[in-house]
């Protein structure tokens, strides 16, 4: 599957954005899927997580309540809306996808999702 991510851009603290992620080449509905983001020097860190049909979300403790993910089965696409924008959120997000165990709803760990977007780049000014 390929995925190709968009939405990022330059929003004011306590601001808003919606980041997207198109999918093709792939049954989308199968897959796992999560957002990560990346500051320069940092390890890539997990941002939330949504099982194959939506029911299942997890978050990182320091979006929980700001960000929500969802996803589009239809139309093969993954979403993140972010609310109340921090400086500390600026960062380039990545969406990935993952084929876990079928028992797995949602996966935090970078290294168990095959696939990766390009990233976007949020850019929060204070």
């Amino acid at each position: 599957v390929q995925l190709q991510a968009s939405g990022g851009g330059l929003v004011q603290d306590g601001g808003s954005l919606r980041l997207s992620c198109k999918a093709s080449g792939g049954t989308f509905a199968r897959y796992v899927m999560g957002w990560f983001r990346q500051t320069p020097g940092k390890e890539r860190k997990f941002v939330a997580s949504i099982n194959w049909s939506g029911s299942t979300t997890t978050y990182a403790d320091s979006v929980k309540g700001r960000f929500t993910i969802s996803r589009d089965n239809a139309h093969a696409t993954l979403y993140l809306q972010m609310n109340d924008l921090r400086p500390e959120d600026a960062a380039l997000y990545f969406c990935a996808a993952a084929l876990p165990p079928w028992q797995i709803q949602v996966v935090v760990t970078p290294s168990e999702y095959n696939w990766w977007g390009q990233g976007t780049l949020v850019t929060v000014s204070s």
